[in-house]
């Protein structure tokens, strides 16, 4: 094919199946419906890990680190796979559906990062704050909830934006377990056209518009907080 008829057949499967049929909304909610609730739940568990390793209760702080450093040095797809076969017998679920499986998953995968990411931005914190804090007789948990956290989370504002990102190109490999987010589309497209490589390059373009928007959406709200500091 040449550049031409490939930017041709880019268009038309874009406008007839991506558009006409409506695979493209559908897509980008399950796509992004995964990337809130792993972003989200694995910011909460994020920040509770990392609060509880810097707790010194060190049979806490072994299993977090083991946690964080298997979730972390292995790939994201085989945890799908384990978690897609382990989660539902588990919780005696063995209807589980793929997408809270791989939801899970994806928590799980996010927590272990933004701990690391957590634990890096209050370490960043002057701890002369910490200690004029515990003068004035705040405990440590208002200590770390009113003077340490809210300023980890501006200096680490740009990693979590990062993340997030990051958790949006991975929920592709979702696909494997067909749970409708962008690349199940291209795979449904593919095998009604047969014609892989214009598929790719319009699922490729939309990855980037969305990412690249995100990106440049949380640089604008990373300078206004700076400005507010």
């Amino acid at each position: 094919m040449t550049i031409t008829e490939i930017l041709r057949s880019m268009w038309n499967i874009f406008v007839t199946y991506y558009i006409g049929q409506g695979l493209l909304l559908s897509g980008l909610g399950y796509t992004l419906a995964l990337s809130a609730i792993a972003v989200v739940a694995g910011a909460v568990l994020g920040a509770l890990l990392a609060i509880i390793k810097r707790s010194g209760f060190k049979p806490a702080i072994w299993v977090i680190s083991a946690f964080v450093e298997i979730l972390r040095g292995t790939p994201a797809l085989l945890q799908l796979y384990i978690a897609y076969f382990l989660i539902p017998m588990m919780l005696g679920v063995p209807g589980m559906s793929p997408f809270t499986c791989v939801a899970i998953a994806l928590s799980l995968n996010s927590a272990a990062y933004v701990s690391e990411i957590i634990r890096s931005g209050i370490e960043a914190v002057d701890k002369g704050q910490t200690e004029a804090a515990r003068s004035l007789g705040l405990t440590s948990r208002t200590t770390m909830m009113k003077i340490v956290l809210p300023q980890a989370i501006k200096n680490i504002l740009p990693a979590l934006g990062n993340e997030f990102i990051m958790i949006i190109k991975e929920t592709s490999l979702a696909s494997t377990f067909f749970v409708g987010e962008m690349m199940t589309t291209y795979l449904t497209v593919r095998g009604l056209t047969f014609n892989a490589l214009p598929t790719l390059l319009d699922i490729g373009i939309v990855y980037f518009v969305l990412t690249f928007s995100l990106s440049k959406l949380m640089g604008v709200f990373e300078r206004r907080m700076k400005a507010s500091a």
